[in-house]
């Protein structure tokens, strides 16, 4: 005999930040939320990404929703319970050319326009102030209010805030298929579980391409392996977080002395729930940290690990609702930089869905960008 039907106000498709986000602030806003989970919540790309916190070098179209999820990040207590070790270091773009020089100088002007406040710094300015960077570093921009947090610890934090909330939160359930009605979306899962709701939230991370394509509105999700390092503690001195024009190197200090970093995500095979790290991948981002932090050669690496991450076609998330079911929401498409846009892309998606207006807007991030006609 069958169990019966879940029935719930929405069914949120994915545990991660984004998801969990989604399902916490539709609960605050008196939804009856059911939340599924293919593995644990947090597991995947929120629990084992880099850990930055920022808003420079967005997409010009993200930076209205990085502000909203930079004042969600400052009361991070008041909304899941802990502060993740989140810290406000700020976030460093540097530059290797006189080229990413000029980038940096236009992205300052187009970004302040937005309220973006960026300090640029030549190279003399940039060594005294951060005498650890190394020679091919000529200059840099800085934005103070950035920073990082442990992915480890916010990954599920809004998830298990949602379940704290009163969400219905189901791990290790993964949705075989969806289908839209009359009356809003049934859900199946692989156990033969079943659940109907009239709104329902995609935000399956990679694979989200294939919840929307289920629906009739089919965008390209390509699953990308980011592998981070981590090294033995060493005195802490680096205190903004690090970013380079052409995104192959990011790293971070933490407190207690360990160095996070990493490079570029590689491209995923088709079978991407396992992922392992590599010698070439640890080396060639190992090559590239030096070369802009040449104090690191002593340090030992004591850790790798990788992920699986969603990248669309232009770089910049799916936000926003279906152009083809009353109900149906969009969070998808992060392209590794999900972690600190996550808490707002669900709480916008929770406005949304009940009727309200986005706290950010969303202009330029929704899914009718990537359909090749206009649906009917």
């Amino acid at each position: 005999m069958s169990a019966a039907r879940m029935e719930a106000d929405a069914i949120v498709v994915g545990g991660g930040i984004v998801g969990g986000a989604a399902a916490l602030y539709l609960r605050k806003r008196g939804a009856q939320v059911i939340l599924f989970e293919r593995d644990r919540v947090g597991m995947r790309a929120s629990g084992v990404n880099f850990g930055g916190v920022r808003q420079q070098g967005r997409d010009l179209r993200e930076i209205p929703l990085s502000h909203l999820a930079r004042r969600i990040w400052a009361d991070l207590p008041q909304h899941v319970g802990i502060d993740g070790e989140r810290m406000f270091t700020g976030h460093l773009r540097l530059a290797r050319s006189e080229a990413d020089m000029a980038l940096l100088e236009r992205y300052r002007q187009d970004a302040g326009a937005l309220g973006l406040s960026l300090e640029l710094m030549g190279r003399n300015a940039l060594a005294a102030r951060f005498p650890w960077a190394g020679p091919r570093v000529i200059g840099g921009s800085l934005c103070a209010s950035d920073g990082h947090a442990n992915p480890r610890l916010v990954g599920p934090a809004f998830a298990l805030a949602a379940r704290a909330a009163g969400a219905r939160v189901e791990e290790q359930s993964e949705i075989l298929t969806v289908e839209a009605g009359g009356r809003g979306f049934e859900v199946t899962l692989t156990d033969g579980r079943k659940a109907a709701a009239p709104i329902l939230v995609n935000a399956a991370g990679a694979w989200a391409g294939q919840l929307a394509a289920q629906l009739g509105e089919p965008v390209e999700v390509v699953p990308k392996i980011p592998q981070v390092l981590v090294t033995e503690p060493a005195p802490y001195g680096i205190l903004p977080v690090l970013g380079v024009v052409g995104g192959d190197l990011y790293l971070r200090q933490i407190p207690r002395g360990n160095v996070i970093f990493g490079s570029a995500d590689r491209p995923a095979g088709h079978e991407f729930l396992r992922s392992r790290p590599t010698a070439k991948d640890n080396i060639d981002a190992a090559r590239i940290a030096l070369s802009i932090v040449p104090g690191l050669k002593s340090l030992a690496i004591i850790r790798s690990w990788t992920g699986v991450d969603g990248y669309v076609g232009d770089g910049s998330p799916i936000i926003g609702p279906s152009t083809r079911h009353a109900g149906l929401f969009h969070a998808f498409g992060f392209c590794g930089h999900g972690f600190q846009l996550g808490p707002a892309a669900g709480w916008v998606i929770a406005e949304l869905a009940t009727g309200t207006a986005p706290s950010a807007p969303l202009t330029g991030l929704g899914i009718e960008r990537f359909l090749s006609t206009v649906q009917t």
